[in-house]
Protein backbone atom coordinates (compact mmCIF):
# COMPACT_ATOMS: atom_id res chain seq x y z
CA UNK A 1 0.00 0.00 0.00
CA UNK A 2 1.45 3.34 -1.03
CA UNK A 3 1.63 5.53 2.04
CA UNK A 4 3.18 8.59 0.41
CA UNK A 5 0.09 10.68 1.01
CA UNK A 6 -0.50 9.31 4.51
CA UNK A 7 -1.03 12.13 7.02
CA UNK A 8 1.89 12.69 9.39
CA UNK A 9 1.94 11.59 13.00
CA UNK A 10 1.47 15.16 14.21
CA UNK A 11 -1.79 15.38 12.25
CA UNK A 12 -3.03 12.06 13.63
CA UNK A 13 -2.18 13.09 17.20
CA UNK A 14 -3.95 16.41 16.67
CA UNK A 15 -7.18 14.82 15.46
CA UNK A 16 -7.10 12.09 18.12
CA UNK A 17 -6.69 14.72 20.85
CA UNK A 18 -9.58 16.84 19.55
CA UNK A 19 -12.02 13.94 19.32
CA UNK A 20 -10.93 12.58 22.70
CA UNK A 21 -11.56 16.05 24.12
CA UNK A 22 -15.18 15.84 22.89
CA UNK A 23 -15.68 12.49 24.59
CA UNK A 24 -14.62 13.70 28.05
CA UNK A 25 -17.67 15.90 28.78
CA UNK A 26 -19.98 13.45 27.01
CA UNK A 27 -18.93 10.56 29.23
CA UNK A 28 -19.33 12.72 32.32
CA UNK A 29 -22.91 13.65 31.44
CA UNK A 30 -24.04 10.33 30.00
CA UNK A 31 -22.40 7.80 32.33
CA UNK A 32 -20.95 9.26 35.52
CA UNK A 33 -23.41 11.91 36.62
CA UNK A 34 -26.58 9.76 36.55
CA UNK A 35 -24.89 7.34 38.97
CA UNK A 36 -23.48 10.08 41.22
CA UNK A 37 -26.73 12.03 41.32
CA UNK A 38 -28.77 8.98 42.27
CA UNK A 39 -26.26 8.01 44.97
CA UNK A 40 -26.78 11.48 46.45
CA UNK A 41 -30.56 11.07 46.49
CA UNK A 42 -31.45 13.28 43.51
CA UNK A 43 -34.96 12.62 42.18
CA UNK A 44 -35.18 10.39 39.09
CA UNK A 45 -37.23 13.02 37.28
CA UNK A 46 -34.44 15.55 37.68
CA UNK A 47 -31.83 13.02 36.60
CA UNK A 48 -33.86 12.51 33.43
CA UNK A 49 -33.28 16.17 32.57
CA UNK A 50 -29.66 15.28 31.78
CA UNK A 51 -30.90 13.90 28.45
CA UNK A 52 -31.94 17.42 27.43
CA UNK A 53 -28.33 18.54 27.77
CA UNK A 54 -27.54 16.62 24.57
CA UNK A 55 -29.75 18.96 22.51
CA UNK A 56 -26.81 21.13 21.34
CA UNK A 57 -25.36 18.07 19.59
CA UNK A 58 -28.54 17.80 17.53
CA UNK A 59 -29.21 21.51 17.08
CA UNK A 60 -25.63 22.42 16.08
CA UNK A 61 -26.74 22.06 12.47
CA UNK A 62 -28.50 25.41 12.91
CA UNK A 63 -25.30 27.37 13.57
CA UNK A 64 -22.74 25.20 11.78
CA UNK A 65 -22.70 27.34 8.57
CA UNK A 66 -21.48 30.34 10.60
CA UNK A 67 -18.60 28.22 11.95
CA UNK A 68 -17.49 27.68 8.34
CA UNK A 69 -18.16 31.29 7.40
CA UNK A 70 -16.53 33.21 10.25
CA UNK A 71 -13.00 32.64 11.51
CA UNK A 72 -9.86 34.23 12.88
CA UNK A 73 -7.15 35.19 10.39
CA UNK A 74 -4.57 35.45 13.17
CA UNK A 75 -5.23 32.10 14.89
CA UNK A 76 -6.46 30.18 11.84
CA UNK A 77 -10.03 29.51 10.81
CA UNK A 78 -10.61 26.28 12.74
CA UNK A 79 -8.05 26.89 15.47
CA UNK A 80 -9.70 30.23 16.19
CA UNK A 81 -12.88 28.37 17.12
CA UNK A 82 -11.44 25.29 18.82
CA UNK A 83 -9.09 27.02 21.27
CA UNK A 84 -11.67 29.29 22.98
CA UNK A 85 -14.32 26.56 22.96
CA UNK A 86 -12.08 23.98 24.65
CA UNK A 87 -10.89 26.69 27.00
CA UNK A 88 -14.52 27.30 27.96
CA UNK A 89 -15.01 23.62 28.80
CA UNK A 90 -11.80 23.60 30.89
CA UNK A 91 -12.97 26.63 32.86
CA UNK A 92 -16.40 25.10 33.44
CA UNK A 93 -14.86 21.86 34.73
CA UNK A 94 -12.51 23.80 37.00
CA UNK A 95 -15.51 25.71 38.34
CA UNK A 96 -17.32 22.44 39.13
CA UNK A 97 -14.16 21.11 40.79
CA UNK A 98 -14.13 24.06 43.20
CA UNK A 99 -17.67 23.48 44.49
CA UNK A 100 -18.58 20.88 47.11
CA UNK A 101 -20.60 17.99 45.64
CA UNK A 102 -23.21 18.32 48.38
CA UNK A 103 -24.00 21.81 47.07
CA UNK A 104 -23.93 20.81 43.39
CA UNK A 105 -26.27 17.88 43.97
CA UNK A 106 -28.49 19.92 46.27
CA UNK A 107 -29.09 23.67 46.38
CA UNK A 108 -26.87 24.38 43.36
CA UNK A 109 -28.35 21.62 41.16
CA UNK A 110 -29.78 24.04 38.60
CA UNK A 111 -26.40 25.76 38.42
CA UNK A 112 -24.86 22.35 37.70
CA UNK A 113 -27.31 21.81 34.83
CA UNK A 114 -26.60 25.28 33.42
CA UNK A 115 -22.85 24.64 33.53
CA UNK A 116 -23.25 21.27 31.85
CA UNK A 117 -25.38 22.89 29.14
CA UNK A 118 -22.60 25.41 28.45
CA UNK A 119 -20.11 22.53 28.31
CA UNK A 120 -22.22 20.64 25.77
CA UNK A 121 -22.81 23.78 23.73
CA UNK A 122 -19.08 24.46 23.55
CA UNK A 123 -18.14 20.81 22.84
CA UNK A 124 -20.76 20.39 20.09
CA UNK A 125 -19.64 23.61 18.38
CA UNK A 126 -16.03 22.50 18.68
CA UNK A 127 -17.10 19.32 16.87
CA UNK A 128 -18.20 21.34 13.82
CA UNK A 129 -14.84 23.11 13.60
CA UNK A 130 -12.94 19.86 14.22
CA UNK A 131 -14.82 18.00 11.48
CA UNK A 132 -14.10 20.82 9.06
CA UNK A 133 -10.41 20.75 9.98
CA UNK A 134 -10.27 16.96 9.58
CA UNK A 135 -11.77 17.10 6.08
CA UNK A 136 -9.20 19.71 5.02
CA UNK A 137 -6.23 17.90 6.59
CA UNK A 138 -6.91 14.35 5.39
CA UNK A 139 -6.38 13.10 1.82
CA UNK A 140 -9.44 11.18 0.65
CA UNK A 141 -7.76 7.80 0.76
CA UNK A 142 -6.87 8.24 4.43
CA UNK A 143 -10.16 9.62 5.69
CA UNK A 144 -11.01 6.17 6.96
CA UNK A 145 -8.00 6.35 9.27
CA UNK A 146 -9.03 9.86 10.29
CA UNK A 147 -12.46 8.60 11.25
CA UNK A 148 -10.86 5.75 13.17
CA UNK A 149 -9.37 8.48 15.32
CA UNK A 150 -12.76 10.19 15.53
CA UNK A 151 -14.64 7.09 16.69
CA UNK A 152 -11.79 5.71 18.80
CA UNK A 153 -10.77 9.02 20.34
CA UNK A 154 -14.34 9.87 21.29
CA UNK A 155 -14.82 6.46 22.90
CA UNK A 156 -11.56 6.77 24.84
CA UNK A 157 -12.70 10.15 26.18
CA UNK A 158 -16.07 8.73 27.19
CA UNK A 159 -14.47 5.75 28.91
CA UNK A 160 -12.09 8.02 30.84
CA UNK A 161 -14.84 10.32 32.14
CA UNK A 162 -17.43 7.57 32.44
CA UNK A 163 -16.11 4.24 33.73
CA UNK A 164 -12.74 5.73 34.67
CA UNK A 165 -14.21 8.53 36.77
CA UNK A 166 -16.53 6.14 38.60
CA UNK A 167 -13.58 3.91 39.44
CA UNK A 168 -11.48 6.67 41.05
CA UNK A 169 -14.01 9.09 42.49
CA UNK A 170 -14.52 6.96 45.61
CA UNK A 171 -10.89 7.32 46.64
CA UNK A 172 -10.06 10.74 45.16
CA UNK A 173 -13.35 12.50 45.80
CA UNK A 174 -15.44 14.73 43.52
CA UNK A 175 -13.26 17.85 43.57
CA UNK A 176 -9.93 16.19 42.76
CA UNK A 177 -11.49 13.84 40.16
CA UNK A 178 -13.17 16.66 38.22
CA UNK A 179 -10.01 18.76 38.59
CA UNK A 180 -7.98 15.98 36.99
CA UNK A 181 -10.56 15.81 34.20
CA UNK A 182 -10.02 19.52 33.56
CA UNK A 183 -6.23 19.02 33.55
CA UNK A 184 -6.58 16.14 31.07
CA UNK A 185 -8.65 18.35 28.77
CA UNK A 186 -6.06 21.11 29.06
CA UNK A 187 -3.34 18.66 28.00
CA UNK A 188 -5.50 17.56 25.06
CA UNK A 189 -5.63 21.21 23.99
CA UNK A 190 -1.83 21.42 23.55
CA UNK A 191 -1.74 19.84 20.03
CA UNK A 192 -4.20 22.39 18.60
CA UNK A 193 -2.39 25.19 20.47
CA UNK A 194 0.87 24.18 18.76
CA UNK A 195 -0.73 23.52 15.36
CA UNK A 196 0.41 26.15 12.80
CA UNK A 197 -2.85 26.28 10.85
CA UNK A 198 -2.19 29.65 9.21
CA UNK A 199 1.04 28.26 7.72
CA UNK A 200 -0.08 24.76 6.75
CA UNK A 201 -3.59 25.43 5.46
CA UNK A 202 -4.62 28.20 3.07
CA UNK A 203 -7.09 30.73 4.40
CA UNK A 204 -10.74 30.18 3.57
CA UNK A 205 -11.60 32.16 0.45
CA UNK A 206 -14.60 34.47 0.33
CA UNK A 207 -17.62 32.23 0.06
CA UNK A 208 -20.56 32.62 -2.26
CA UNK A 209 -23.02 32.86 0.63
CA UNK A 210 -22.79 36.17 2.46
CA UNK A 211 -23.16 36.05 6.23
CA UNK A 212 -26.65 36.97 7.33
CA UNK A 213 -30.04 35.57 8.31
CA UNK A 214 -30.40 33.67 5.04
CA UNK A 215 -27.07 31.85 5.30
CA UNK A 216 -28.57 28.69 6.80
CA UNK A 217 -31.00 28.19 3.92
CA UNK A 218 -28.49 29.09 1.20
CA UNK A 219 -25.82 26.86 2.67
CA UNK A 220 -27.87 23.68 2.84
CA UNK A 221 -29.72 24.38 -0.39
CA UNK A 222 -26.32 24.43 -2.07
CA UNK A 223 -25.37 21.12 -0.46
CA UNK A 224 -28.58 19.40 -1.52
CA UNK A 225 -28.09 20.65 -5.08
CA UNK A 226 -24.88 18.60 -5.46
CA UNK A 227 -25.06 15.62 -7.86
CA UNK A 228 -26.02 12.40 -6.11
CA UNK A 229 -26.67 14.06 -2.75
CA UNK A 230 -30.27 12.87 -2.28
CA UNK A 231 -29.24 9.30 -3.13
CA UNK A 232 -26.36 9.56 -0.68
CA UNK A 233 -28.62 10.94 2.07
CA UNK A 234 -30.73 7.80 1.63
CA UNK A 235 -27.59 5.81 2.53
CA UNK A 236 -26.83 8.08 5.50
CA UNK A 237 -30.36 7.58 6.83
CA UNK A 238 -30.56 3.81 6.38
CA UNK A 239 -27.03 2.44 6.80
CA UNK A 240 -27.05 2.36 10.64
CA UNK A 241 -30.79 1.79 11.23
CA UNK A 242 -30.40 -1.90 12.03
CA UNK A 243 -27.86 -1.10 14.73
CA UNK A 244 -30.06 1.74 16.01
CA UNK A 245 -33.01 -0.63 16.38
CA UNK A 246 -31.19 -3.51 18.03
CA UNK A 247 -28.39 -2.07 20.19
CA UNK A 248 -30.58 -0.35 22.85
CA UNK A 249 -32.06 -3.72 23.81
CA UNK A 250 -28.83 -5.69 24.25
CA UNK A 251 -28.30 -4.83 27.91
CA UNK A 252 -32.00 -5.12 28.90
CA UNK A 253 -32.01 -8.59 27.34
CA UNK A 254 -28.98 -9.61 29.41
CA UNK A 255 -30.50 -8.11 32.58
CA UNK A 256 -33.62 -10.19 31.98
CA UNK A 257 -31.36 -13.25 31.82
CA UNK A 258 -29.77 -12.56 35.20
CA UNK A 259 -26.69 -10.46 34.44
CA UNK A 260 -25.60 -8.32 37.38
CA UNK A 261 -24.49 -4.68 37.17
CA UNK A 262 -20.80 -5.46 37.71
CA UNK A 263 -20.79 -8.12 35.00
CA UNK A 264 -22.51 -5.76 32.59
CA UNK A 265 -20.00 -3.04 33.40
CA UNK A 266 -17.11 -5.36 32.63
CA UNK A 267 -18.74 -6.48 29.38
CA UNK A 268 -19.32 -2.84 28.38
CA UNK A 269 -15.72 -1.88 29.07
CA UNK A 270 -14.20 -4.81 27.17
CA UNK A 271 -16.59 -4.48 24.23
CA UNK A 272 -15.93 -0.74 24.03
CA UNK A 273 -12.20 -1.43 23.76
CA UNK A 274 -12.99 -3.96 21.02
CA UNK A 275 -15.04 -1.27 19.25
CA UNK A 276 -12.04 1.08 19.32
CA UNK A 277 -9.94 -1.68 17.76
CA UNK A 278 -12.63 -2.22 15.13
CA UNK A 279 -12.62 1.47 14.29
CA UNK A 280 -8.84 1.42 13.80
CA UNK A 281 -9.01 -1.71 11.66
CA UNK A 282 -11.82 -0.24 9.58
CA UNK A 283 -9.83 2.91 8.91
CA UNK A 284 -6.79 0.97 7.74
CA UNK A 285 -8.86 -1.31 5.50
CA UNK A 286 -10.78 1.65 4.05
CA UNK A 287 -7.53 2.92 2.49
CA UNK A 288 -7.19 -0.45 0.73
CA UNK A 289 -10.81 -1.25 -0.13
CA UNK A 290 -12.19 2.15 -1.10
CA UNK A 291 -15.63 3.57 -0.38
CA UNK A 292 -18.12 1.10 -1.87
CA UNK A 293 -16.37 -2.12 -0.90
CA UNK A 294 -15.79 -0.82 2.63
CA UNK A 295 -19.43 0.15 3.10
CA UNK A 296 -20.70 -3.17 1.77
CA UNK A 297 -18.16 -5.37 3.56
CA UNK A 298 -18.31 -3.62 6.93
CA UNK A 299 -22.07 -3.13 6.62
CA UNK A 300 -22.48 -6.88 6.09
CA UNK A 301 -20.50 -7.55 9.26
CA UNK A 302 -22.71 -5.01 11.05
CA UNK A 303 -25.87 -6.80 9.90
CA UNK A 304 -24.50 -10.17 11.00
CA UNK A 305 -23.41 -8.76 14.36
CA UNK A 306 -26.76 -7.28 15.34
CA UNK A 307 -28.71 -10.28 14.00
CA UNK A 308 -26.43 -12.64 15.96
CA UNK A 309 -27.74 -11.08 19.17
CA UNK A 310 -30.83 -13.21 18.62
CA UNK A 311 -28.62 -16.24 19.37
CA UNK A 312 -28.14 -14.97 22.93
CA UNK A 313 -31.83 -15.11 23.82
CA UNK A 314 -32.14 -17.87 26.42
CA UNK A 315 -28.36 -18.34 26.55
CA UNK A 316 -27.40 -15.56 28.97
CA UNK A 317 -25.65 -18.05 31.23
CA UNK A 318 -23.14 -18.95 28.50
CA UNK A 319 -20.65 -16.19 29.24
CA UNK A 320 -18.20 -17.17 26.50
CA UNK A 321 -20.92 -17.02 23.85
CA UNK A 322 -22.19 -13.66 25.13
CA UNK A 323 -18.70 -12.18 25.00
CA UNK A 324 -17.95 -13.61 21.56
CA UNK A 325 -21.13 -12.21 19.99
CA UNK A 326 -20.88 -8.89 21.82
CA UNK A 327 -17.24 -8.31 20.84
CA UNK A 328 -17.96 -9.22 17.22
CA UNK A 329 -20.90 -6.79 17.15
CA UNK A 330 -18.83 -3.95 18.58
CA UNK A 331 -15.92 -4.52 16.18
CA UNK A 332 -18.34 -4.56 13.24
CA UNK A 333 -20.06 -1.43 14.53
CA UNK A 334 -16.72 0.41 14.77
CA UNK A 335 -15.70 -0.62 11.26
CA UNK A 336 -19.03 0.31 9.66
CA UNK A 337 -19.20 3.67 11.43
CA UNK A 338 -15.73 4.61 10.19
CA UNK A 339 -16.63 3.73 6.60
CA UNK A 340 -19.85 5.76 6.73
CA UNK A 341 -18.14 8.83 8.21
CA UNK A 342 -15.29 8.64 5.69
CA UNK A 343 -17.68 8.77 2.74
CA UNK A 344 -19.65 11.54 4.44
CA UNK A 345 -16.43 13.57 4.37
CA UNK A 346 -16.01 13.16 0.64
CA UNK A 347 -19.47 14.67 0.09
CA UNK A 348 -18.41 17.92 1.78
CA UNK A 349 -17.79 20.98 -0.40
CA UNK A 350 -14.58 22.98 -0.10
CA UNK A 351 -15.02 25.91 2.30
CA UNK A 352 -18.21 24.27 3.66
CA UNK A 353 -16.68 21.20 5.30
CA UNK A 354 -17.85 21.57 8.89
CA UNK A 355 -21.49 22.37 8.19
CA UNK A 356 -21.82 19.87 5.33
CA UNK A 357 -20.54 17.05 7.53
CA UNK A 358 -22.72 18.23 10.41
CA UNK A 359 -25.91 18.11 8.33
CA UNK A 360 -25.24 14.53 7.29
CA UNK A 361 -24.32 13.45 10.82
CA UNK A 362 -27.33 15.19 12.39
CA UNK A 363 -29.75 13.59 9.91
CA UNK A 364 -28.31 10.16 10.68
CA UNK A 365 -28.41 10.67 14.45
CA UNK A 366 -31.97 12.04 14.41
CA UNK A 367 -33.52 9.13 12.51
CA UNK A 368 -31.42 6.59 14.43
CA UNK A 369 -32.64 8.14 17.68
CA UNK A 370 -36.27 7.87 16.62
CA UNK A 371 -35.83 4.24 15.60
CA UNK A 372 -33.95 3.47 18.82
CA UNK A 373 -36.73 5.01 20.89
CA UNK A 374 -39.13 2.47 19.38
CA UNK A 375 -36.93 -0.54 20.14
CA UNK A 376 -38.33 -1.16 23.63
CA UNK A 377 -41.94 -1.12 22.42
CA UNK A 378 -41.10 -3.53 19.60
CA UNK A 379 -39.14 -5.85 21.91
CA UNK A 380 -42.12 -5.99 24.25
CA UNK A 381 -44.49 -6.72 21.37
CA UNK A 382 -42.50 -9.32 19.41
CA UNK A 383 -39.77 -10.47 21.80
CA UNK A 384 -36.01 -10.03 21.77
CA UNK A 385 -35.32 -12.75 19.21
CA UNK A 386 -37.62 -11.30 16.57
CA UNK A 387 -36.37 -7.78 17.32
CA UNK A 388 -32.72 -8.65 16.66
CA UNK A 389 -33.60 -10.66 13.56
CA UNK A 390 -35.60 -7.69 12.31
CA UNK A 391 -32.69 -5.37 13.09
CA UNK A 392 -30.42 -7.55 10.97
CA UNK A 393 -32.93 -7.44 8.12
CA UNK A 394 -33.14 -3.64 8.43
CA UNK A 395 -29.34 -3.48 8.17
CA UNK A 396 -29.55 -5.50 4.95
CA UNK A 397 -31.99 -2.91 3.57
CA UNK A 398 -29.30 -0.30 4.26
CA UNK A 399 -26.82 -2.38 2.23
CA UNK A 400 -29.26 -2.57 -0.69
CA UNK A 401 -29.75 1.20 -0.61
CA UNK A 402 -25.96 1.64 -0.54
CA UNK A 403 -25.40 -0.58 -3.58
CA UNK A 404 -28.20 1.23 -5.45
CA UNK A 405 -26.77 4.64 -4.60
CA UNK A 406 -23.31 3.80 -5.94
CA UNK A 407 -24.54 2.12 -9.13
CA UNK A 408 -27.69 4.01 -10.12
CA UNK A 409 -25.83 6.94 -11.66
CA UNK A 410 -23.02 4.88 -13.13
CA UNK A 411 -20.44 6.38 -10.78
CA UNK A 412 -19.72 6.77 -7.11
CA UNK A 413 -21.52 9.64 -5.37
CA UNK A 414 -19.16 12.41 -4.42
CA UNK A 415 -18.91 16.15 -4.44
CA UNK A 416 -17.76 17.36 -7.83
CA UNK A 417 -15.72 20.49 -7.44
CA UNK A 418 -16.62 23.35 -9.71
CA UNK A 419 -13.69 24.87 -11.56
CA UNK A 420 -12.60 28.17 -10.07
Amino acid sequence: MNSADRPGNATLILLASLYCAQGLPSGLVAHSLPVLLRQNGVDLGLIGLLKLLALPWLLKVLWAPWIDRIGSRRLGHHRGWILPLQGTVVLCLLGLALIAPQALFGTAFWGLLATLLIINLAASTQDVATDGLAVRLLPERWRGLGNSLQVGGYKVGMLASGSGLLLVIGSLGWNLSIGLLAVALLLLTLPIWLFPETRLLPQHIEQAEPAGPGLLWRHYKGLLAQPGMFAWLAVVLTFKLGDALGSPMIKPMLVDQGWETAALGQLTLISSIAGIGGALLGGLLYARFGALRSLLAFGTLQALGIAAMALLVGRGGETVVVYAVSLFEQVADGMSTVALFAVMMRMCRPEHEGADFTLQASAQILLAGIIGACSGVLAKAVGYEALFAGAGALAVVGLIVTAWCFTSGGSEPRYRQNPR
